[in-house]
């Protein structure tokens, strides 16, 4: 055999050899840069998760806002305020929650895992505390809201559907990374996993989501009932208003006017009765099940494990974690509540024994489903034949009933769920009352008193059923309510405007303040309204200056005050297209003189002048101004001419009424008289308050009637003294809707 055949495999082992070792060089630099490459892409996920830890935030801020709405106001059903379903807090929510969304990248650490499935606990918690906001939307925010809310959870659902199977959520799971309750066995490690602790938030989230559409149906259906019987109770209300003369409503009549209204806002507000549902107390307990859950999964096998994280996420999973778990513990303080008071607002034994032999459906629940079943489709050009119609007819009829059916199921399973807080009640209300009677000194203090609530009141409460009615204790609470809103509004009274007022003994200013013989620099006429010559009339005011900074800043806080009302007059009483424009006007004029001390750019107060000299510099400012600003049509000039007109017109006026005297006035006689014709105007103009309290009542607006009456509560309450002050003075011959307008007060005063 010759030497090169025997060298030849020894060649052949070795060149083989050499490949194999590029090939493992290549594999591992490609590995190397792959890793490279991840590490590179991983690196924004931290700031990822502090923007969802942020949004966390954001969630957690405003359910603790409502949290002290509620408590501030005494209202431990919470309604949302700021925690409300809309666009806004649907990205926000859908931020919050990505982490179970997140459907590749593994959790391998406690922290990890945790943090994922708390999110979920996070989104039931904010689920529940969101339901009693449907209330507060119409019919097509209502239906766009809904499908966004659907789409997120379903989104959401069936994310988490596909971790569960591909085994993302319980990747390297072990007994050690998770607490276990039934040992080291293979049933303890499939009841406490991730995989099976996601099914149940799954389960959760879906039983949430048919609550909302449930509780969106009856929604629709018991604001129109609602409306109904508001109706009946407003034409009630107005009719015990009555008087003999109109415009003297006393301070107490006006307090029961507003208590009267304030019970049919509380009793009939849409949140109210969404938070009196059963749909309310059944999301209660889930939410309290949920955190339940969260709690038991968030503390750690080993005390180590909360310093393990091992995702691209790094530490930002702790944060997320931390202010996710605030959030559902938190969070979870409304739903309960709202259980528990939804079923006391009701407790009573006649209502415990019907709630609990018959679980009935009332009609309001189904009843859009019925409308819906009872109309016809509507078809376009290209109609299907007659046989088509009656498929399609057939179909439509077949899935509503299924639809109402299953409605009907999950109401009476909500009412058998909210059976578990009702029993807790029942135990606790129980011992409160032999913890009563053990140290009541007097059998008397546990004898309730029928007297407090007046047939009267009973004529303003609006219930969705004929046959039930509100438990004593709630109707009381109600009308305390609203007696201490007035008293504490009675403590925030308009001092600097009363003092102002005193100042005014008629009506005398509202005719004299401009002369019907000074002429218009404008071409066309324009309405007046009450805050446009108050705004001229202080911005003369403040131009002495030889008045001392003290009286100058009392007539500032005076009329300051002051416009507050006569805003609010003008917004309900004035509410035409031409006091509007003009009214905006007074309010851009104000904010320059009463911040800037300027008026239209000229600073305020002018140079040592006599009070003539200030007048006619006033004057022929505002006239050259008008001149000026008159050939153009922008939206500021016209404001500019608007004013200016009012000042040249105004100074004219002063300046005609003194002649040949005006260098001879000093400063301090020309301010007394300028101040008693904004007396006299704010006067005129609060003589309105009565009206303005009434009508403020009356929202047309379901959403909108429990925070105007409260608007109502706070004006009589800040405005008493003043009304009281004004009672007595003779108005003019007016109609009462004529008396909100300055130019028929000054047409009268003219030609009584």
């Amino acid at each position: 055999m010759g030497s090169d055949e025997q060298i030849d495999p020894l060649h052949q082992v070795t060149k083989y050899c050499g490949n194999i070792t590029d090939y493992c060089q290549t594999y591992l630099k490609d590995l190397a840069y792959k890793e490279d490459k991840e590490e590179h892409y991983g690196k924004p996920m931290l700031w990822i998760g502090m923007y969802i830890a942020l949004a966390s935030l954001f969630c957690n801020l405003a359910m603790v806002a409502d949290l002290l709405h509620g408590l501030r106001n005494r209202k431990l059903w919470f309604p949302c305020n700021y925690f409300t379903l809309n666009a806004a807090s649907l990205t926000v929510i859908a931020v919050a929650i990505k982490l179970p969304n997140d459907l590749t990248n593994l959790m391998p650490s406690h922290v990890d895992r945790t943090a994922k499935l708390g999110s979920l606990s996070f989104m039931c918690t904010m689920m529940a505390n969101l339901l009693p906001s449907l209330a507060t939307l119409e019919s097509k925010e209502l239906v766009s809201n809904m499908i966004a809310l659907g789409i997120l959870v379903i989104t959401l659902v069936v994310n988490v559907c596909i971790q569960i199977n591909t085994g993302v959520l319980s990747y390297n799971t072990s007994e050690e990374h998770f607490k276990i309750e039934v040992g080291y066995t293979q049933l303890g490690v499939l009841l406490t996993g991730p995989k099976f602790i996601a099914t149940i938030y799954v389960a959760m989230l879906l039983m949430l989501l048919i609550i909302y559409a449930c509780s969106s149906l009856a929604t629709l259906k018991t604001k129109q009932i609602l409306e109904s019987k508001y109706q009946a109770a407003h034409q009630t209300a107005l009719k015990d208003l009555e008087l003999p003369q109109k415009g003297r409503l006393t301070v107490e009549k006006l307090k029961q006017h507003v208590r009267n209204y304030w019970i049919m806002a509380g009793t009939g507000s849409p949140q109210f009765i969404t938070v009196c549902s059963a749909t309310t107390s059944a999301s209660g307990v889930i939410c309290l099940i949920s955190t339940a859950l969260h709690v038991y999964i968030i503390i750690p096998y080993h005390t180590k494990d909360m310093k393990e994280y091992d995702t691209d996420y790094k530490w930002s999973m702790l944060v997320i974690l931390i202010i996710q778990f605030i959030g559902v513990i938190l969070g979870t303080l409304a739903p309960i509540s709202r259980c528990f008071a939804a079923l006391s607002f009701k407790l009573s034994e006649k209502w415990i024994r019907n709630h609990i032999k018959v679980f009935n459906v009332e009609s309001y629940w189904t009843q859009k489903l019925y409308d819906w079943k009872q109309r016809s489709i509507p078809i376009p050009f290209s109609s299907p034949s007659r046989r088509g119609k009656i498929v399609i007819e057939n179909i439509k009829i077949l899935f509503l009933s299924i639809c109402i059916e299953f409605l009907e199921t999950v109401v009476v399973a909500c009412k058998m769920i909210a059976v578990i807080p009702l029993l807790f009640l029942i135990c606790v209300s129980y011992c409160w009352k032999r913890l009563k009677a053990m140290f009541s000194s007097s059998r008397s203090v546990l004898v309730k008193n029928p007297e407090h609530q007046g047939k009267g009141d009973s004529l303003y409460v609006l219930q969705l059923e004929d046959d039930t009615e509100f438990a004593e204790r709630t109707l009381k609470g109600i009308s305390k309510s609203v007696n201490r809103l007035i008293q504490n509004a009675e403590k925030k009274q308009p001092n600097n405007l009363i003092k102002l007022l005193k100042g005014s003994r008629g009506f005398e200013g509202v005719e004299k303040f401009d002369s019907p013989l000074v002429p218009s620099l404008r071409s066309e006429e324009y309405v007046n309204c009450w805050s446009l010559p108050l705004v001229t009339l202080t911005a003369i005011a403040i131009s002495f200056r030889n008045i001392s900074k003290n009286t100058v800043d009392g007539l500032l806080s005076g009329v300051s005050e002051g416009l507050f009302y006569v805003t609010r007059v003008e917004e309900s009483l004035n509410a035409t297209d031409d006091h509007e424009y003009i009214q905006k006007v007074a309010k851009t004029l104000w904010f320059e003189v009463e911040i800037r001390s300027k008026w239209l750019g000229n600073k305020l107060p002018k140079p040592e002048k006599t009070a003539g000299q200030i007048l006619q510099c006033l004057r022929d400012t505002s006239r050259n101004m008008v001149t000026k600003v008159g050939s153009m049509k922008n939206d500021d000039s016209k404001y500019r001419s608007i004013s200016a007109n009012s000042m040249y017109r105004i100074t004219e006026t002063l300046l005609r009424s003194y002649h040949e005297n005006i260098d001879r006035v000093s400063q301090e006689d020309l301010l007394a008289l300028l101040s008693s014709m904004i007396a006299d105007i704010l006067a005129a103009c609060l003589t309105n308050l009565p009206l303005l309290i009434t009508t403020k009542c009356h929202a047309k607006e379901i959403e909108k009637r429990e925070a105007s009456v409260h608007e109502a509560a706070q004006i009589l309450g800040q405005t008493a003294q003043i009304i009281t002050n004004l009672k007595d003075r003779e108005l003019p011959h007016l109609n009462e809707d004529e008396l909100a307008f300055i130019d028929k007060w000054r047409a009268n005063l003219k030609h009584p």
